[in-house]
């Protein structure tokens, strides 16, 4: 009698809801959390709720679009990419000339 195995795919695979992928889905989450902690503090300081809740409404939209826009344009990894790339300088300066001329000093040279 042979043995039957399951192929589990996708292992390796990041986690997409709706074309949301990987980290986008927790900055999603955050944000929503934020807005219904921003509805509950103006509900208690005594905001009308008809204005609170379409102001939640149209910030919960508009960062539902802003999610996806990323999650489409950057990709999984894409956009701690383009912030990693923001980080690095466009040009080196230098006020010697000590760290040139060191590399002519002969103890990089090959025998």
């Amino acid at each position: 009698m042979a043995t039957v195995y399951q192929v589990n795919k996708g292992v390796n695979r990041s986690i997409e809801f709706r074309g949301i992928k990987a980290q986008y889905l927790l900055f999603l989450a955050v944000g929503m959390v934020l807005l219904l902690l921003l509805c509950a503090i103006a509900f208690i300081a005594g905001i009308p709720a008809i204005p609170v809740v379409v102001a939640v409404v149209v910030a919960g939209y508009g960062l539902l679009v802003a999610v996806q826009r990323y999650s489409k344009r950057y990709g999984e990894h894409g956009l701690a990419k383009k912030l990693a790339q923001s980080r690095l300088s466009q040009h080196i300066t230098t006020s010697s000339r000590s760290v040139f001329t060191s590399f002519n000093s002969g103890k990089y040279e090959k025998e």
